[in-house]
């Protein structure tokens, strides 16, 4: 795999690669199911379900949990309140939450390479969180999330050759799918991350796996 100088995109996921975030976004989830009138065991299954699904859309979450976990009706009300209370919840718990090491390092290292947030999270959540953290610059090429998935928003975003080769940063099986899917090199970024398994999977599909940004730079 090439240095990553040498790629002329970046892509990164930003849950458990730019910000040490997945398990304050877990009690997000728990405390938005509560808040929305779900017993502890109803938030525990949507929180379930949002683990298993790291990196897709929240959207697409609460269609389940609105129709698998409470079996009701799915419906625009129901799913603005449970999207808003979420930004909320993320908002204050994402506040305090930990950077990543090493960012301005390794745009350095990297400065002939475009680096682009491609996430699973609410994209007006991030932007409003990337710029109070200050670290909204190092994204020239964007800062992108929900509701487009992140096949949406690589499809979109980097429409022609003159992005590649690219590579995607992140610690989720979605984003080794979506890296697959679109012909990205890739790395998994392990030291946050909430996949279980993630040791077997990198070593069944030979994937380079490092602790976190830091260990990329030279």
């Amino acid at each position: 795999m090439p240095e990553l100088n040498q790629y002329r995109t970046i892509i990164f996921d930003c849950d458990g690669v730019v910000l040490n975030s997945n398990f304050q976004k877990i009690e997000a989830y728990r405390n938005t199911a509560i808040k929305f009138g779900a017993s502890k065991e109803q938030a525990q299954a949507l929180v379930d379900h949002h683990v298993a699904l790291t990196g897709i859309s929240r959207y697409v979450k609460f269609d389940f949990f609105l129709k698998n976990i409470l079996k009701t009706s799915i419906t625009e009300n129901k799913k603005k309140f449970l999207v808003d209370t979420l930004n909320d919840e993320v908002i204050h718990l994402l506040k305090d939450c930990q950077i990543a090491e090493g960012l301005a390092s390794l745009k350095q290292q990297t400065v002939n390479s475009r680096w682009m947030i491609a996430s699973g999270g609410d994209q007006s959540e991030l932007r409003y969180l990337f710029k109070e953290k200050k670290i909204a610059h190092y994204f020239e090429s964007g800062i992108f999330g929900s509701p487009r998935s992140k096949h949406q928003i690589i499809q979109d975003e980097l429409p022609d050759d003159t992005f590649f080769p690219a590579i995607f940063l992140g610690d989720s099986l979605y984003d080794i799918e979506t890296a697959k899917k679109f012909n990205l090199d890739f790395i998994f970024l392990y030291g946050w991350t909430d996949l279980h398994d993630w040791q077997k999977i990198c070593k069944e599909m030979k994937i380079r796996a490092v602790k976190s940004i830091k260990d990329l730079i030279h």
